[in-house]
């Protein structure tokens, strides 16, 4: 196994879902301009109440990709 270094950001997605789906829109999301991910690391999970029902879904990320 080769020895990495990794470079970490933090991203946060938001779903009307699931928390799970607001993780993968945010990984799909920073794939469009991060390469190399590796990792991701749930921070917090939250969301916005509307009329006493969950209206969406807030994830916030780090996510670790490889420095060439």
């Amino acid at each position: 196994m080769n020895d990495h270094v990794y470079k970490t950001i933090e991203i946060t997605g938001s779903s009307r879902k699931s928390a799970d789906d607001a993780i993968r829109i945010a990984i799909e999301k920073a794939s469009d301009s991060v390469s190399n991910m590796r990792w991701f690391k749930v921070i917090e999970t939250r969301g916005n109440i509307d009329d006493g029902k969950i209206a969406y879904w807030q994830v916030t990320l780090h996510i670790g990709f490889t420095v060439q």
